[in-house]
């Protein structure tokens, strides 16, 4: 019999091995982000090409997406979460190699590596995270996706320092890599293992749950659900929405409003900023109005931020209205994701919170790099018309996150973690 003291102190750990991790990814995002004009200077590049190079970070999270449901519900997070944060290091290693020597291929093949390295984490994170709420009672995933949010913003004013002294980029990322590498020891060390893991064993309705959930077969069998695809739609919409400011951001107030490449870092920090501000302080919103409301205010606030951003022609005016689009657009992913778990049968939990998380990542982190072809054609504020056309469409079907009565914070089930 498990000593409740002790589980309680593990959990606690537990939940604090996924903020530092998820805390450290947002550093190497934002850090990649914040250089991508430094980066693209020294490829001597154009949009579209860089828009081919981030496609390597696009190949690569999606590989790492598609696998990691899979791998956890196989093998347990804690293992996944391993094997991303090793990709993720070395792909860190690789852009700072390939950014040094101004090679555009190494670019693209580190970005694959660290894209594979976060996919696979960060959808076992989302499961992690959703079987920490079912334990402690409460929500949790506002908070980890928080938590990167945070880190986006360090790492946005890490970038915004060493861009306006020159620092090399490859020195910036190699250093973040190191930085990754520690606190992904200290955070695999500390998450318990078997967390989704299926059991080979089980009773019948929550073996048939889990022959549902396993393969390529079971992943698709979850979108029968209607709620579900609706669920699917929105966290599309408002992941484009954060991803296309992540990959885009500096370079659209650079190349569309004039700015400096200080400037434009300082923008993202702002849009950061923003995104961790409304995911720390969306809690007791959420329990207020429900998901469906906040959810719907949140795509028309980010709406109206976009629409400075591309047809306002002041750069100040733009500047300040990325605070919408960030504060907009900081809710919609962690609040889908516990809106995939409400319901979920036996052995069903895992592959609806994969499923959404794919959705989701596909959207975050393979849409925004297509908007650089548009770009070359129409130029890259005329481009973000697309992100505002989805967080439209989103507003309208929000309606589909309405809680059902008496559920709780969480349904995702997920095996019992060895917590001791």
């Amino acid at each position: 019999m498990k000593n409740p003291q002790v589980v309680e102190a593990v959990t606690r750990r537990w939940r604090a091995a996924l903020f530092l991790f998820m805390l450290a990814t947002g550093v190497s995002m934002a850090s990649w982000v914040a250089r991508t004009p430094a980066v693209r200077d020294a490829l001597e590049v154009s949009t579209g090409a860089m828009g081919l190079v981030l496609f390597g970070l696009s190949i690569g999270s999606m590989a790492g997406v598609l696998a990691s449901g899979g791998l956890v519900r196989r093998h347990g997070g804690r293992l996944v979460i391993t094997v991303g944060a090793v990709l993720l290091v070395a792909g860190l290693l690789v852009i700072a190699g390939g950014a040094a020597l101004e090679v555009s291929g190494g670019v693209f093949g580190g970005l694959a590596l660290f894209g594979a390295g976060m996919g696979l984490a960060e959808v076992a994170f989302n499961i992690e995270g959703a079987a920490v709420e079912r334990t402690v009672g409460r929500p949790v995933l506002p908070v980890l996706h928080g938590c990167f949010s945070l880190g986006t913003v360090v790492g946005a004013l890490l970038g915004m320092g060493l861009t306006a002294v020159r620092f090399p980029v490859g020195w910036h990322l190699a250093a973040v890599a190191l930085a990754v590498a520690a606190a992904g020891v200290w955070t695999v060390r500390a998450v318990p293992a078997g967390t989704g893991r299926e059991s080979a064993v089980t009773g019948d309705a929550e073996s048939r749950g889990g022959d549902r959930a396993r393969g390529v077969r079971g992943q698709l069998a979850v979108w029968r659900d209607r709620r579900l695809v609706l669920i699917g739609l929105i966290v599309l919409a408002m992941a484009f929405a954060e991803g296309s400011a992540n990959d885009w951001l500096p370079l659209l107030m650079v190349d569309g409003h004039g700015t400096g490449a200080t400037a434009g870092s300082l923008t993202f920090m702002l849009f950061a900023v923003a995104m961790t501000t409304g995911r720390f302080t969306g809690g007791p919103l959420l329990v207020r109005y429900g998901p469906a409301a906040v959810v719907r205010a949140s795509a028309v606030v980010a709406a109206v931020g976009v629409a400075l951003v591309i047809f306002s022609d002041s750069a100040l005016l733009a500047g300040a209205a990325v605070v919408l689009w960030g504060l907009g657009a900081s809710l919609g992913f962690p609040v889908t994701i516990s809106a995939a778990g409400e319901g979920a049968g036996p052995g069903d939990g895992s592959a609806r919170v994969a499923a959404v998380s794919t959705a989701g990542y596909a959207a975050f982190l393979v849409g925004p790099p297509s908007l650089g072809f548009l770009a070359d054609h129409v130029g890259l504020r005329n481009a973000m018309v697309v992100v505002l056309v989805l967080l439209g469409g989103a507003a309208l079907i929000t309606g589909a996150l309405r809680r059902r009565p008496g559920a709780p914070v969480s349904e995702v089930p997920a095996s019992q973690p060895d917590l001791v």
